[in-house]
């Protein structure tokens, strides 16, 4: 709350100025078309998003790490592996790192995770990384049937119905 006012005041005092105020992570704009704060991803993030949208359309491997197939976690831990970090295997052990984040607060880079097939479980069993959030849209990029997709979370009743928690790890420099 302190930090969307303060924010709020330093978009106004720059606006009454003209001028563009920049910031890590926000940029606040004078003029932003839809009078919103702009958040910049970590270069880190970019890269991770960037790199993980190459094997859109991978087929879904159960068990599969690897560009000929990925099932979810494989997914996760070949993307991020490719940039140094040594994660757990399973979704439900990813779900066990990092700090949890509230879905008001998701940021691309986070980890979404959801409850597998049976939406009556109580168990992790899904996961996918956030790669967009804009007002009506929250995407995640992940392995499931059908192969590497993105999906937009606020329309999808099955995403939705399966919602556990997300979690954000440390890159290193947010």
């Amino acid at each position: 709350m302190v930090r969307s006012v303060v924010f709020l005041l330093v978009f106004l005092f720059c606006s009454l100025l003209g001028r563009t105020q920049t910031g890590n992570p926000e940029t606040i704009s004078p003029n932003p078309p839809d009078s919103t704060v702009v958040v910049k991803n970590d270069p880190k993030v970019d890269a991770l998003i960037s790199f993980a949208k190459t094997f859109l359309g991978v087929p879904y491997r159960y068990g599969g790490s690897t560009p000929s197939g990925f099932d979810c976690s494989g997914f996760i831990n070949f993307i991020f592996g490719n940039f140094g970090f040594s994660l757990v295997r399973s979704s439900y052990q990813l779900a066990e790192l990092g700090e949890t984040v509230p879905i008001s607060q998701i940021q691309p880079g986070d980890l979404m995770f959801f409850k597998g097939s049976n939406v009556n479980s109580s168990t992790v069993g899904h996961v996918g990384m956030v790669i967009e959030v804009k007002a009506d849209e929250l995407n995640f990029i992940h392995s499931a049937n059908g192969g590497v997709q993105i999906t937009n979370f606020k329309t999808s009743k099955y995403y939705i119905a399966r919602y556990v928690k997300t979690k954000r790890l440390d890159y290193g420099g947010r």
